[in-house]
C-alpha cells in the first residue's frame, strides 16, 4: 500500500538532507554543495512500524530515479530462485538484483558497468558443480545475465556465453563428482571473459588481486573468493564482504576517469528498506569497514531500521528528523558504525494529519476536532493517520458529520482501484502486526501487566504456547518490534491496542462472548482491597457503572484527594464497550448486567448518528434506572454528580471519542463544586477543575497533581 508522504521536509526539501548527500536538489536536480565531501554517512532512518520509513524510501526513489543511478531493495524479502545452486545466497541475489536495477541509463544519467561484480558472481555460481549439475548450472549462469548485460547488452542478455561455458567445463573436468571452486572459477571466468568482455573491460579482472593472498594476481584472487564462498563460516563472509566491494568499486569506477570525470551529477544512490535483518548488516558493514579504512567511494546509502538500538549502530550519530533539515554532523569516530547517521523519524504533528484529512476531505463534511483526534489515537504515526483520514474521505455521506474516530475503525477504505474496499481496523493491525496471532494478541491487549496476561493466558488460551510463557514470548515479540512499554498497560501503544480491543469486542458479532468472558476474567482476578480500582475499570468495560460510582462516592471524604483524583481517572481509563449500529458507540449503566447498549430512543427506532450515551449522562439528561438503597438527600446529591462525573471523564478521555466542550464545562462545573464541600482536599480538586479542561482542550492526559502541565 503506497500512502502519501507527510512531515519529512527535511529530507525533501532543495537544501534539505537528500539534497546534502547526493549533490541533487530533488525537484530540478539543481547541484547542492555535499555536506559530507568525499566520507558521507550511510544514513539509517529508524522508526516503528507504520513510522513511513518504506515510504520514505519509495519517495526516494520517485524523486531521483532516472536523474542518478539508483537501486531499491528490501532486505527482508529476497526471494530464492528455484532450483538454486550454492552459489546463490540472498547476498549475491541482493547484489544481482542491485546491479540490475543500477545499471540503465536513465533521463539524466549515463549507464553502469558492472565488469567486477559479474566475475565475482560467476566465480561463486560455479561453486561445487559437477557433471550432474548440468541444467542447475545453465540456470544458476542464466539469472546473471542481467548484471553481464551491463558489461555487454547483446553478448550478457544472449545465450551463447554460457552454452560455451557449460562447454568448456564438460571438456575439461567431465569426471570430476567432487566439487572443485577454484578450478571452475577459472575456467567459468577465463570463458565470460573471452566471450562477453571486450578489451578493455578484461582489465577489471586485476582488481581481484586485492583479495586475501592473492598477490596481485587477479585470477588467483576469484579462485580463492570461490574456494572461501564454498567454504562457508568466516571464509564465505570475507568472500562477501569482497562482492560487495566489487559493486561499490564498479559504481566508483562509473564516477571517475578521464572520460567520465565530470560527466556525471550527483552520486549514486542505495536504498535498502528493512536493515536491520542479517543481510542489512551484510550489506553495510563492509561498505562502514572499507570507509573507516580510508577508502572514498562516490555511494550514497539510506537504509531503514526498525531496531532503534540495533548492535549494527552501536556508535551511530543519533539526530531527530528535523535536526536534520539544515545540517547533520556524523563525526567519524575509531569504531566502524560512528560512520553511521542514525536518524530518528519523528510523529507527524497535528498540523500534518489536518493536511491529510484536507486531502481526502476537501469539503470539510467530517468534524473538526477528528483529524486531531485521529492524530491523538494513531499518536501521530503516519500509517494511522493517513490510512483513518482515506476512510473518512470515503466514509458514507450521512455519516461524515458525526464520524469519531472510533467509528472510522468500523469502515471499508479503497487502497487500490483496482481491488475492493476492505476493513480498516483489521488492515491497518494487519500493517502493524504482519504475520501475527490478533486473536491471541487481542485477549492480552486487556491485561495491565505481565501478571495479568499470564492469567488471560491460562484462563482464555490453554494450549496455544507450547513453548512456554505466552505473556513473556508476547511482550518480548512486541519489544523486539520497538513497542513501548508502560506500567498501567500490557500493550502500551493507544493505538495497537485499541485495535487489538476492537478485534476483541467484535470478533464474536453480536454476542460480545470473548469481551465478556476477558473482563470478567479481570474483575474477578482482582481483590476487593487494593485491587478495587482494577475492578472497576473492567466493570466499565462490562458497561457496568454503578459499583464505580459508589466508589467514589464513600471515598470522596478521605483527606487522599490525589489518589482519589487517580483512581478517577484510571476507573475511567476503561475502553467503552462499543457497537457497530452507531458511529458514537454504545454501552452505559442503564444496562444492569448487560454490557450491551440499548441503542434505541423511547419510541424504539435505531438512530446511526445519535451522540455517545456518556454524553447525555455527563450533562444529567439520562437519570439512572434505580440509586443504591439508603441514601439521604446529601448522598444522592453526591451520588448523582460523581455519576455525571465519571461518564464526564470517561468520554472526554476516550481515544476513540471526540472531546465535547458542553461536557468540558460541566466537567469543571461538577469538579468546582465538589471542591466546595470537600473538608481537606478542597485545593486539589480545585486545580483539577481549572487545569483539567485545559488538559482536555489540548489534547493531553489528565495531569496528576492537576498543575502539571505534562501529566504523570
Amino acid at each position: 500500500m503506497d500512502r502519501e508522504l507527510y512531515g519529512r521536509e527535511a529530507v525533501f526539501q532543495d537544501s534539505g538532507l537528500a539534497a546534502r548527500l547526493t549533490g541533487l536538489a530533488p525537484e530540478g536536480f539543481a547541484r547542492t554543495a555535499y555536506e559530507h565531501g568525499d566520507d558521507p554517512p550511510v544514513t539509517v532512518f529508524t522508526g516503528g512500524r507504520g513510522m513511513g520509513k518504506t515510504v520514505l524510501l519509495k519517495q526516494l526513489r520517485n524523486a531521483y530515479k532516472g536523474a542518478t543511478p539508483l537501486a531499491l531493495l528490501d532486505c527482508a524479502h529476497i526471494e530464492p530462485p528455484a532450483d538454486h545452486g550454492p552459489g546463490w545466497n540472498p547476498l549475491t541475489g541482493a547484489l544481482a538484483e542491485l546491479a540490475g536495477q543500477l545499471a540503465p541509463r536513465g533521463f539524466a544519467s549515463a549507464p553502469v558497468e558492472f565488469p567486477r561484480l559479474s566475475l565475482g558472481l560467476v566465480a561463486v555460481a560455479s561453486t561445487s558443480w559437477s557433471r550432474e549439475d548440468e541444467e542447475r548450472a545453465r540456470h544458476d549462469l542464466q539469472r546473471l545475465g542481467p548484471v553481464l548485460a551491463s558489461v555487454d547488452a547483446a553478448k550478457g542478455a544472449g545465450a551463447t556465453w554460457v552454452t560455451k561455458v557449460l562447454s568448456k567445463l564438460a571438456a575439461n573436468f567431465a569426471e570430476a563428482t567432487a566439487p572443485m571452486a577454484g578450478l571452475l572459477a577459472e575456467a567459468t571466468v577465463e570463458t565470460v571473459l573471452e566471450e562477453v568482455f571486450g578489451r578493455s573491460q578484461r582489465r577489471s579482472e586485476s582488481w581481484y588481486g586485492n583479495y586475501r593472498n592473492a598477490g596481485g594476481r587477479g585470477k588467483i584472487g576469484l579462485q580463492y573468493l570461490a574456494n572461501d564462498f564454498e567454504q562457508g563460516g568466516r571464509r564465505r563472509q570475507e568472500a562477501e564482504s569482497f562482492l560487495v566491494g566489487a559493486l561499490v568499486e564498479d559504481l566508483y569506477r562509473a564516477y571517475t576517469g578521464l572520460l567520465r570525470a565530470g560527466a556525471r551529477r550527483g552520486r549514486p544512490v542505495l536504498l535498502l528498506d528493512n536493515a536491520h535483518v542479517p543481510l542489512g548488516r551484510r550489506l553495510i558493514e563492509p561498505i562502514l569497514r572499507d570507509r573507516a579504512a580510508g577508502r572514498r567511494d562516490r555511494v550514497v546509502v539510506f537504509a531503514t531500521s526498525r531496531v532503534r538500538e540495533h548492535e549494527g549502530m552501536r556508535r551511530a550519530t543519533r539526530l531527530r528528523l528535523p535536526e536534520t533539515a539544515r545540517l547533520a554532523p556524523c563525526p567519524r569516530g575509531t569504531d566502524i558504525t560512528s560512520g553511521i547517521l542514525a536518524v530518528e523519524l519523528t510523529p507527524l504533528s497535528p498540523a500534518h494529519a489536518q493536511s491529510a484529512f484536507d486531502r481526502h476531505d476537501p469539503a470539510g463534511r467530517t468534524p473538526a476536532d477528528l483529524a486531531r483526534g485521529v492524530h491523538r489515537l494513531a499518536g501521530g504515526r503516519p500509517l494511522g493517520v493517513t490510512l483513518l483520514s482515506r476512510a473518512a474521505g470515503e466514509a458514507p455521506a450521512e455519516l461524515r458529520s458525526s464520524l469519531t474516530p472510533g467509528a472510522l475503525l468500523d469502515l471499508t477504505v479503497e487502497l487500490r482501484e483496482d481491488t475492493p474496499p476492505v476493513p480498516v481496523a483489521p488492515t491497518l493491525l494487519e500493517e502493524l502486526l504482519p504475520g501475527e496471532p490478533h486473536g491471541r494478541l487481542a485477549v492480552l491487549a486487556a491485561a495491565h501487566d505481565e501478571t495479568s496476561a499470564r492469567l488471560l493466558a491460562h484462563t482464555r488460551l490453554p494450549g496455544e504456547s507450547p513453548d512456554g510463557d505466552m505473556a513473556l514470548e508476547v511482550r518480548d515479540r512486541l519489544r523486539a518490534e520497538g513497542w513501548p512499554t508502560s506500567p498501567e498497560h500490557f500493550v502500551a501503544d493507544p493505538l495497537l491496542r485499541a485495535l487489538l480491543l476492537h478485534r476483541l469486542r467484535f470478533e464474536d458479532g453480536e454476542t460480545y462472548a470473548t469481551w465478556r468472558a476477558v473482563h470478567e476474567t479481570l474483575h474477578q482476578h482482582y481483590d476487593q482491597e487494593s485491587g478495587l480500582p482494577h475492578r472497576l475499570h473492567h466493570e466499565l468495560a462490562l458497561g457496568r457503572t454503578g459499583q464505580a460510582v459508589t466508589h467514589l462516592r464513600v471515598t470522596f471524604p478521605r483527606p487522599d484527594v490525589e489518589g482519589w483524583l487517580g483512581r478517577l481517572r484510571f476507573i475511567a481509563s476503561a475502553p467503552y464497550p462499543r457497537t457497530r449500529d452507531r458511529t458514537g458507540g454504545g454501552g452505559g449503566e442503564r444496562t444492569g448486567s448487560r454490557d450491551r447498549a440499548d441503542s434505541r430512543d423511547r419510541s424504539g427506532s435505531r438512530d446511526r448518528t445519535a451522540p455517545d450515551p456518556r454524553r447525555a449522562v455527563a450533562l444529567g439528561q439520562l437519570p439512572p434506572d434505580r440509586l443504591p438503597a439508603g441514601l439521604d438527600s446529601e448522598a444522592t446529591e453526591l451520588h448523582l454528580r460523581l455519576r455525571r462525573l465519571l461518564h464526564a471523564v470517561w468520554l472526554l478521555t476516550d481515544p476513540l471519542a471526540l472531546p465535547d466542550e458542553e461536557v468540558t464545562e460541566k466537567l469543571a462545573h461538577e469538579l468546582r463544586q465538589l471542591s466546595g464541600r470537600h473538608l481537606t482536599g478542597n485545593r486539589p480538586l480545585w486545580d483539577a477543575a481549572t487545569h483539567w479542561p485545559t488538559d482536555i482542550r489540548a489534547w493531553r492526559e489528565l495531569s496528576l497533581p492537576p498543575s502539571r502541565e505534562d501529566g504523570v
